[in-house]
């Protein structure tokens, strides 16, 4: 079963209220960008502080979630296997400037500028999300699924939003 806006909708709400500073990426954030979701998306991928990770995976588990894959500090799924619902989180640490950075495997760090993210909506909803240009690096360096290469042409065509620079 899909992941649908509604839940993604749910997901932030409830990262938001532990104060995890939530930000779409992955599929679920490109469609962020365009305002409406363009395709199915098995799971949704979100960046949460990591020091607030522990308060993030209780949350979801009160909510019907359990952990399915635990490759911390990189990332950690949990999954509601009722709903058919997957949440991906992953950790970033910020510094006071905005920028972040996360662990990534085999000792690879990923670094985030400060204007790596904007506003973009789900559902209505306004969301932060990864900047177009930080999807498309972050599309380099494996192997493409058809989905990646799919969010890879809606992100050509991906205007500026705001709170991102060009």
């Amino acid at each position: 079963m899909p992941t649908t806006a509604a839940d993604v909708v749910e997901v932030l709400h409830l990262l938001t209220c532990v104060g995890a500073s939530p930000r779409l990426s992955g599929g679920w954030g490109v469609d962020a960008l365009h305002g409406q979701q363009t395709r199915e998306h098995r799971d949704v991928d979100v960046a949460v502080d990591a020091g607030r990770l522990d308060a993030c995976v209780e949350v979801l588990q009160r909510n019907g979630f359990v952990v399915t894959t635990d490759w911390l500090p990189v990332r950690v799924e949990l999954s509601d296997h009722v709903a058919g619902r997957h949440v991906d989180l992953h950790p970033l640490h910020f510094a006071p400037d905005g920028r972040a950075w996360q662990a990534g495997l085999d000792d690879i760090r990923f670094d985030y500028p400060a204007d790596a993210w904007c506003e973009g909506s789900v559902g209505g909803t306004g969301v932060r999300c990864l900047s177009a240009r930080m999807q498309r690096e972050l599309h380099a360096g494996y192997e493409l699924r058809d989905v990646d290469r799919h969010d890879l042409r809606l992100l050509e065509d991906t205007p500026v939003r705001r709170g991102q620079a060009p």
